[in-house]
């Protein structure tokens, strides 16, 4: 039976995930508009940010639809298939579970907040116009 729900899942998972990509890239949220230097001063600071997540997982989805809507050009890395990535989340910030941004301080230190809504809210009250 258990080889029943894991074959269901997957195969769900196979059907739905393109699904909810495509949802996404016709719907993709328009980005503020900043002036160029204030752009780049925005970017600059956007280097300190890591998002580890998966493809069609929908909470990290909602986190990139937020930082497309912020105009954030942060790195993503794809914890699912890079095995990689998957060790640096596990052993950076203790578990693998997306959505997951590691913000890097001005001293190297690393922070990692797992949670969409805490991301989005960091994100949104540090960057939004």
């Amino acid at each position: 039976m258990k080889w029943f729900f894991k074959i269901f899942f997957k195969t769900i998972r196979l059907i739905v995930g393109p699904i909810v990509l495509l949802v996404d890239k016709l719907t993709t949220p328009r980005g503020i508009k900043r002036p160029a230097e204030e752009q780049q001063k925005v970017d600059q600071e956007a280097k300190n940010f890591i998002l580890y997540q998966f493809k069609t997982c929908p909470f990290c989805i909602k986190v990139k639809r937020n930082n497309k809507r912020l105009s954030l050009n942060i790195e993503t890395r794809d914890a699912q298939h890079n095995p990689v990535h998957r060790d640096e989340l596990l052993q950076g910030g203790g578990q693998v579970k997306v959505p997951c941004l590691r913000i890097i301080d001005n001293n190297g230190n690393d922070q990692w907040m797992y949670e969409s809504d805490e991301i989005m809210k960091y994100l949104t009250d540090r960057f939004a116009a």
